[in-house]
């Protein structure tokens, strides 16, 4: 990775160093979903895709999205949340999908394999956080802003 592509990337994870305000407990989950949609986006970046670092920064990355989707499961499954049913089965329906994918993907580690998992977190971010944009630009899928100079996916980090 040459300097400007380097200061780009610094750019764009500047965005991600906004902290959630206390006591919104859609804002935080969003900005944890948004969080590890980030980091799993920068490892897929991080260099050469049979290097070892890459993928244990990949794995890192994988491992963090999974705790906080387990975490989401926990609460979901609690007698006491105030989750309308529909919501908690969908939710958790999609807590069960995450699993199932993030040990596929751990087995046999893979930059594009890791996409959907992006995907679905800046989408359910978007909704946790109200985030509204012409359809068009909408968090924008992590597929539609991959490109593959040299073989090597780019995944655009900035959400």
């Amino acid at each position: 990775m040459n300097e400007n592509e380097m200061t780009s990337q610094e750019n764009k994870l500047k965005n991600y160093e906004r902290v959630p305000i206390a006591g919104q407990p859609a804002e935080t989950e969003g900005w944890a979903l948004l969080e590890a949609a980030k980091r799993m986006a920068s490892a897929i970046v991080s260099g050469p895709q049979d290097d070892k670092t890459t993928i244990e920064n990949m794995k890192q990355a994988l491992r963090l999205n999974w705790r906080l989707w387990t975490i989401f499961q926990a609460e979901l499954l609690d007698e006491t949340s105030a989750v309308p049913d529909e919501i908690r089965i969908n939710m958790l329906t999609l807590c069960q999908f995450v699993d199932k994918k993030t040990v596929q993907i751990l087995a046999k580690i893979s930059a594009d394999a890791m996409v959907p998992l992006i995907d679905i977190n800046r989408n359910i971010a978007a909704g946790l956080m109200n985030i509204t944009q012409p359809e068009d630009q909408a968090l924008g899928s992590a597929e539609d802003t991959k490109n593959k100079p040299e073989d090597q996916p780019r995944i655009n980090i900035d959400t």
